[in-house]
């Protein structure tokens, strides 16, 4: 590696070693999280235009999108695409991520509009009672491998090992207010406001338990943010979260 490449790298060399020192040295002495960059509580919102039940389900995930605990993340799936209106933001991907909940969580099929939080906890989003109620009974993001990020690269601290590996997954999304018009379907003649809508889901690599560095090699489209979910499995429980 030449001088220049060390150079690049040395914020991400620093925080590497930091987060080996603090792991050498037990889960007591991870750094502690702050609320901004690392949120409790991941809340996952599989919702799509052309289901009618689900803008309450898009306005209650609206509602806390700005909470500094939780990261907010809208998924918009393309199974009801048939019934007259393509979402103008839905992904295979994201239909896929949510029939391996289903599948991992044992339940007959995919619904929404469906919350998930944490990797852990399945209600419908359109409760906000219901939601509120997840928010302060699913385990918070406490225990999991610290985590530090520049814009080449990840660093996954050493932690406590899982039964199965780990995915170490990069969801870019865009944290503006998005207002679609709806042309047809269940919603037709409805405007949407959509939050933090994901538009990249990235598969970064395994984690095992040892201090592992993944690259980040995708140029950020402009206007999204990021965050790095470590999960036990491909979709089992979120065992941390970081805002990149």
């Amino acid at each position: 590696m030449t001088l220049a490449q060390l150079r690049s790298h040395a914020p991400l060399l620093a925080a590497a070693i930091a987060l080996t020192a603090c792991s050498a040295a037990g889960s007591s002495s991870v750094p502690t999280r702050t609320s901004d960059a690392k949120p409790a509580l991941v809340v996952e919102l599989y919702q799509s235009q052309g289901c009618s039940s689900c803008p309450p389900a898009i306005a209650n995930v609206n509602a806390i999108a700005d909470r500094p605990d939780v990261l907010a993340l809208t998924f918009a799936v393309t199974y009801w695409d048939r019934l007259g209106w393509k979402d103008t933001f839905g992904d295979p991907a994201f239909t896929d991520r949510q029939r391996r909940y289903a599948v991992a969580g044992g339940r007959p099929g995919v619904f929404t509009p469906q919350v998930i939080v944490n990797g852990r906890t399945s209600i419908v989003g359109g409760r906000r009672a219901e939601l509120d109620a997840a928010l302060g009974s699913t385990p918070r993001l406490t225990g999991g491998p610290a985590i530090a990020a520049n814009g080449s690269g990840v660093i996954v601290a050493a932690g406590p090992r899982t039964a199965t590996p780990a995915t170490v997954w990069l969801v870019r999304y865009d944290p503006r207010t998005l207002r679609v018009a709806i042309g047809r379907g269940e919603n037709g003649g409805r405007k949407i406001d959509h939050r933090n809508v994901v538009r990249q889901l990235i598969r970064l690599g395994s984690w095992n338990g040892s201090a592992t560095r993944f690259s980040v090699e995708r140029a950020v489209p402009k206007g999204l943010a990021g965050a790095i979910l470590v999960q036990d499995g491909a979709n089992g429980p979120i065992l941390a979260a970081h805002r990149v």
